[in-house]
């Protein structure tokens, strides 16, 4: 049975923000090593802070629906998505725990173990933001291919034969030592985007699939 997906349940919910085998499934020996190296200056001092947008495109409805805000790594597997627009939301993993906050309404609570999506999502958040390849490896298989000198992208698979009937994957793209995009598709069809730091600015007012696929490959 697939495990049902949490009310109002974004990228992260996801939040971000990488641990995989790299050995398994790079290419070649110099392209793991490559990703080893990417995934180590990924990381960053907690606490750190970025802005985002994130388009979720769902087969139930016609249009994405899409939220912007900032995520924030506490330290530790401490986790923070604050919504600014359209409608202010604060959700938080910590202690193994999700927690919402919505304006005038009562918090609402309930353990990472429901929601799948969320702990592949604080895995690969926490290990990118840490810079921990070894954490990434003992989660996800994964893949690094580059555009070109700068830009490159990580395909994360989950380890987990149950999560992959969940999540079937998470592309992470960027230049540099930047992540610029994070992708979700999930098993069911439905796609979440997540466009970070200065990227967030350019979400585009009604996003299609193939535009923002070109944005994060191009960003």
């Amino acid at each position: 049975m697939t495990p049902r997906k949490p009310a109002g349940h974004p990228l992260w919910l996801l939040l971000c923000g990488l641990t995989l085998s790299l050995c398994a499934n790079a290419s070649a020996p110099e392209d793991a090593a490559t990703a080893r190296a990417l995934v180590a200056s990924l990381g960053r001092p907690a606490p750190a802070r970025t802005p985002f947008a994130e388009a979720r495109f769902m087969k139930m409805l016609d249009q994405p629906l899409v939220v912007s805000g900032e995520l924030a790594w506490l330290g530790g597997d401490r986790l923070e998505r604050r919504v600014e627009h359209p409608n202010p939301e604060v959700s938080t993993i910590a202690d193994g725990e999700v927690s919402q906050q919505r304006e005038g309404r009562e918090p609402r609570r309930f353990s990472l173990k429901r929601a799948p999506q969320l702990q592949i999502l604080l895995d690969s958040f926490v290990a990118m933001l840490g810079g921990d390849a070894t954490r990434l490896e003992q989660a996800f298989a994964i893949q690094y291919s580059s555009i070109d000198e700068r830009r490159w992208t990580l395909t994360l698979t989950p380890r987990d034969p149950k999560l992959v009937r969940t999540v079937s994957r998470i592309d992470i793209d960027g230049a540099g030592n930047e992540p610029h995009c994070m992708r979700m598709q999930e098993a069911d069809g439905d796609l979440a985007v997540d466009l970070l730091g200065q990227l967030a600015t350019k979400m585009p007012a009604v996003p299609t699939r193939d535009a923002l696929v070109a944005l994060c490959r191009g960003g």
